[in-house]
């Protein structure tokens, strides 16, 4: 960084913020609260949605307009207008929370380069769904990293990481909201440090043994093999709860879980066979014992918890 900015402090940093979601705004709000120089925030296009198609706007672009900060939305960003508008803001740094791949005239463009906040604890979980895999996997701990962007996708220096705990029942959902909180102050701390000159950049290392993904979360990932153990599938339920949603088929209908409860016993019964004594539980067979489905949605109808979904005599 230049004396020049190291003298002008927050102020003088021209940041521009890329960022789409719910999970970004925390970050945005985090950098504006904290005194910095936000020149333009780059988001998606707004989009149709509901039974009218009503166009609507991105989480992240409802903030910057009620904040009063320029807004750009490109459909492609290696359009030559947009790389023009975008070097016209002359930002020093460039930050990105939850959007898309960048090209390289993008991410390279800010003298400063381009930070990244990525839900993992990197070099552990590169990829779209971080939070997702980590709490199917069982993981007792996970955590943010701020990141320098390059070629290969989530491969850049470390700058700062925080880990915190994920609970035995936590659901993806329930991690992604303490997380957004957490990454926001990384990454106030992680700029803090940069304006001070403080910062050290730390290559990621695949030395750590064997690295787990997270790749983009299909249909097929969602569908429970009730083969598997209580465990895993209570992991399956969580991790994919609120969305995309666990599910299985009953009397060949689309059956969603989002919460679950292990039971481990033996039993005789054959993977996938649902008990219920139509009031309190339904339950499905499992390799070492029963998953119990307590918060469900059953296809065309409402999510609901069980006793609830019972009342209604669905079978």
């Amino acid at each position: 960084m230049s004396n020049d900015l190291h003298t002008a402090g927050k102020g003088g940093l021209r940041i521009v913020f890329m960022g789409t979601p719910e999970f970004a705004v925390d970050s945005l709000d985090a950098l504006v609260q904290s005194g910095y120089q936000v020149v333009a925030v780059v988001t998606a296009p707004d989009k149709p949605a509901g039974r009218g198609m009503k166009l609507t706007e991105s989480a992240v672009k409802k903030y910057a307009v009620e904040k009063q900060i320029p807004v750009l939305q490109p459909e492609k960003l290696k359009n030559p207008e947009f790389i023009a508008e975008l070097r016209a803001l002359k930002a020093d740094l460039q930050i990105v929370v939850a959007f898309r791949m960048l090209p390289e005239i993008v991410w390279d463009m800010p003298p400063l380069g381009t930070i990244n906040v990525h839900g993992s604890l990197l070099p552990q979980y590169r990829g779209a769904a971080p939070i997702n895999w980590a709490v199917i996997n069982g993981e007792k701990e996970t955590g943010v990293t701020t990141f320098k962007l390059k070629h290969a996708i989530d491969t850049g220096d470390i700058l700062l990481q925080k880990s915190f705990p994920v609970g035995d029942d936590e659901t993806a959902g329930e991690v992604h909201d303490r997380m957004k909180g957490i990454g926001a102050d990384l990454l106030v701390e992680t700029v803090n440090l940069l304006v001070a000159g403080s910062l050290k950049e730390i290559a990621q290392t695949d030395a750590s043994g064997e690295l787990k993904h997270a790749p983009k979360l299909f249909t097929e990932t969602c569908k429970i093999d009730w083969h598997q153990s209580a465990e895993q599938i209570h992991n399956l339920i969580r991790g994919l709860s609120p969305f995309p949603g666990a599910f299985t088929y009953v009397n060949d209908k689309l059956f969603k879980i989002y919460r679950s409860k292990k039971e481990i016993t033996t039993h005789q019964q054959p993977a996938g066979e649902m008990l219920t004594d139509g009031k309190s539980y339904i339950k499905f067979a499992c390799s070492n014992g029963y998953i119990h489905a307590t918060a469900l949605q059953m296809e065309g109808k409402k999510k609901m918890m069980v006793e609830d979904f019972l009342r209604g005599r669905p079978f």
